[in-house]
């Protein structure tokens, strides 16, 4: 499977309701995903690290760091670097970041309705 089309799979799995959505297995996902990257379109990736930060707290930007800094240019580019400045920032709008929650809903309307279909993947 694609990973544009393991994107859409999980968002079907999990939805939106970051309180339910089990933080250990997105984890375990997004270890195994930087151990064993696929190549090919860096959604997959950037959809463990978005739930990652949805779901959780400073302890998490190491391991958001090391999958956008420790793979590739091209993933490096899709993890955004406001996730972990909300982090570091708990959640907090400054002037380079909006807040956590404006961060958060901006992740649910990207994914809200995402087909792989839609996207062409190399």
């Amino acid at each position: 499977m694609k990973n544009l089309q393991r994107a859409e799979k999980l968002v079907k799995k999990y939805g939106f309701d970051f309180v339910k959505i089990p933080k250990n297995e997105i984890i375990n996902l997004l270890e195994t995903e930087i151990e064993n990257y696929q190549e090919g379109s860096s959604e997959y990736i950037r959809l463990l690290c978005g739930y990652l930060f949805c779901i959780g707290d400073k302890t998490d930007i190491p391991l958001i760091k090391k999958a956008k800094y420790g793979i590739n240019m091209d993933v490096g580019c899709m993890i955004d670097w406001e996730w972990l400045e909300s982090l570091k920032n708990d959640g907090k709008e400054t002037e380079y970041c909006y807040s956590r929650n404006k961060l958060i809903e901006n992740f649910i309307e990207y994914y809200t309705d995402f087909r792989a279909d839609e996207w062409d993947e190399y």
